[in-house]
């Protein structure tokens, strides 16, 4: 699987805006991208610029009468303030140079926001302690102007580096499309062609194990074609001469002449991509909540400064005190640990669930994931394992159902058909001694032969049993049947020993989750493109709330919808193959299964490694927790601010109490090192 780290912007457009960007061209089959070296750099380019400024913090810091009056020493020298200015020139426009161009795009948008505050603390520290070197104002800020900037960095750095943003899915969708495919010509010559040379009505030869290259009808050979990717149906389909074949499924057995019927545009992979894309730009763009804390601090504080010097001034107090006491107000309103309340629990909580197998792609999905009220599983390889296994075996006459087992292993441990596989692990499961086989033969259209201890033993089809006439016991037959379970004979040396049931396991695992996802009054649906019988088993077994079987692919996104706006629910999709990508991208929260296929993959919010239904409830109990940490930890940031304005404000003037700077900076620091260690306290039950 391919788990590529992708970061999001922070500047240039608001955070989690960047998901939902598709700079993809899927022209055909060779999608690119530099969507994700763009990011790759953007992590780097915070990186260095946080390293650079902490770097020149340290000089600043030293060299601030402030912080030495602070520590009761006197390092001052002739020209130092010099020196400190250019430094701290350095890290404003070096290392400030984000959160500026972040404020320009937001102030041009009109939604202030993080990047508005911290641009405008920095720049009242700047512009009002350049003035104190050259000697037109009283002290200055440039120790806060350099831990401001260098802290900011670092949370956005964090912030960054944590979340996985941009979608690589229809880059992954070219990527199922075989790129050559080879033609016959009119005198049966066959030459290997790139696909994009491919026309309508050409004529192109597919061989066994091979990708069909573009949705096309078969008019020459028989072969089953697993479509399990494509289109979730978990019994590979047989196919003969007639039927129509999908570009991007694999064909088994057998060699296949397809007449193409469509190219480039018109295939259905490349509806699926156009689904896809449709439905990732439509997705809500998530504004989050320390952005949104931000931009009330914005305003706040920029009425706080406007007041405080007014009522200063009223007072008969000169314009450079009054100064002083607004451009404090104005530097303290902009919060530290602001900057670091979201991206610390982002951090912790991505390697929470790392840990748990949960790999978080689309963090504002994610955030959301606290209010899901409906879980859409996909069937086959999701609440299954996506492999056969024995469920049911009935023997006639004298045998018993280990020997009818274990004398179809053998026989169909030559074949390498799903059911074969079936059966085989089953009698592995339960150690039985599978015997050499003789003579063996695979029966096209019947099942198979081969002589096994001196007997004469064949695996077929009920049509085969049928069309030879033999009796056999109707009611379990029906039963097996009416659950949707794949039905095979036994027949030893031309009579029915007994059949074997298969259907598609069920995860142990699933049950539990969906008891669980009850409790927290969450709905279970299935949706499936496989027969009704199949769901309503597995459905029943489960005791899922609803189920939608034999859904077409393309139809399944459109369910998607259906369950968002007629039942008003928030949805969260879990699935697989490629035809639950448009579904994934639709949903409010889609959730990729691991082994899954990279499209499903690159298409969803969350990805389960461990395939487990039960991380679909990990998620969500994830979700809860991360958002009241998060709630917390901007209490406690801007709770800071919000008791320290009025005091910089000189609120206590009259009783000789007044917050200077330096004072500011201890409680901030606080304030900074509370916020950290609450987010390292975050865990889930």
């Amino acid at each position: 699987m391919n788990n590529h780290e992708h970061h999001h912007s922070t500047h240039h457009e608001s955070p989690h805006n960047h998901a939902n960007h598709d700079h993809h061209q899927a022209h055909g089959h060779g999608g690119h991208s530099g969507h994700h070296d763009h990011h790759a750099h953007m992590v780097e380019d915070f990186k260095k610029r946080f390293y650079i400024s902490l770097i020149l913090a340290i000089p600043i810091l030293i060299l601030s009468p402030m912080i030495q009056m602070f520590l009761g020493v006197d390092w001052r020298f002739t020209g130092d303030m010099y020196i400190l200015f250019g430094l701290s020139s350095i890290v404003f426009f070096h290392g400030g140079w984000p959160f500026l161009t972040g404020a320009r795009d937001e102030l041009k948008d009109k939604t202030p926001g993080m990047m508005t505050l911290i641009s405008l603390a920095i720049v009242v520290a700047y512009v009002y302690s350049s003035a104190a070197v050259f000697g037109f104002a009283g002290e200055d800020f440039f120790w806060e102007l350099a831990t401001l900037i260098v802290i900011m960095l670092l949370g956005h750095w964090i912030e960054m580096r944590s979340v996985m943003g941009a979608s690589k899915a229809l880059e992954e969708l070219a990527k199922l499309m075989p790129s050559e495919a080879s033609v016959i010509d009119e005198e049966g010559n066959v030459t290997v062609v790139d696909i994009t040379e491919l026309k309508h009505g050409d004529r192109v030869l597919v061989r066994p194990g091979e990708k069909i290259p573009v949705d096309g009808e078969i008019i020459d050979g028989k072969s089953t074609i697993d479509e399990s990717m494509l289109t979730g149906e978990s019994v590979p389909v047989e196919k003969k001469s007639g039927d129509e074949a999908i570009g991007g499924s694999v064909n088994g057995e057998g060699s296949l002449v397809i007449s193409i019927e469509k190219t480039g545009e018109e295939t259905y992979l490349s509806q699926v991509i156009k689904l896809v894309k449709e439905a990732q730009e439509s997705k809500s763009k998530a504004q989050d909540l320390a952005n949104r804390a931000a931009k009330w601090l914005f305003y706040g504080a920029l009425a706080a400064g406007l007041i405080t010097f007014g009522i200063w001034i009223a007072l008969g107090y000169p314009i450079s005190f009054a100064i002083v006491r607004m451009v404090t107000v104005l530097i303290i309103a902009c919060p530290h640990a602001l900057g670091l309340a979201a991206p610390l629990v982002v951090a912790v909580s991505t390697s929470i669930a790392a840990k748990k197998g949960l790999l978080i792609r689309n963090r504002a999905a994610f955030e959301s994931a606290r209010f899901i009220e409906a879980v859409v599983f996909d069937k086959t390889g999701t609440l299954t394992r996506g492999e056969f296994g024995v469920t049911n075996v009935a023997t006639e006459g004298s045998y018993t159902e280990d020997e009818i087992l274990a004398l179809a292993a053998a026989v169909e441990s030559h074949s390498e058909h799903p059911l074969a596989r079936g059966i085989l692990k089953s009698a592995e499961e339960k150690k039985l001694a599978i015997k050499p086989v003789q003579n063996f033969q695979s029966l096209t259209g019947k099942g198979l032969f081969g002589q096994v201890d001196g007997k004469e033993i064949m695996v077929v089809s009920p049509g085969y049993v049928r069309s030879e006439n033999l009796s056999f016991d109707e009611g379990p037959f029906n039963e097996w049947s009416s659950e949707g379970k794949t039905v095979v004979f036994t027949l030893v040396d031309g009579k029915i020993g007994g059949m074997i049931a298969l259907a598609d396991i069920i995860r142990d695992t699933a049950k539990e989750a969906i008891s669980k996802l009850k409790e927290i009054n969450v709905k279970s649906i299935m949706l499936t493109g496989d027969n009704e019988k199949v769901a309503h088993y597995v459905g029943a077994k489960l005791n899922m709330d609803e189920i939608f079987a034999e859904v077409l692919p393309h139809d399944k996104s459109d369910k998607i919808v259906e369950i968002q706006t007629k039942e008003g629910l928030r949805v969260a999709m879990t699935g697989d193959g490629v035809n639950d990508a448009p579904a994934l991208a639709k949903a409010d929260l889609g959730i990729a299964v691991g082994a899954g296929t990279d499209v499903a993959i690159e298409t969803a919010d969350v990805v389960l490694v461990k395939s487990n239904p039960m991380d679909v409830l990990n998620i969500i109990k994830l979700s809860k927790a991360t958002y009241r940490k998060m709630v917390q930890n901007l209490w406690w940031a801007a709770g800071y601010n919000i008791a320290a304005i009025p005091l910089a404000a000189g609120v206590l003037y009259p009783l000789g109490i007044v917050l200077s700077p330096a004072v500011g900076a201890i409680l901030m620091s606080l304030s900074t090192v509370i916020v950290a260690i609450n987010a390292k306290m975050l865990k889930v039950d």
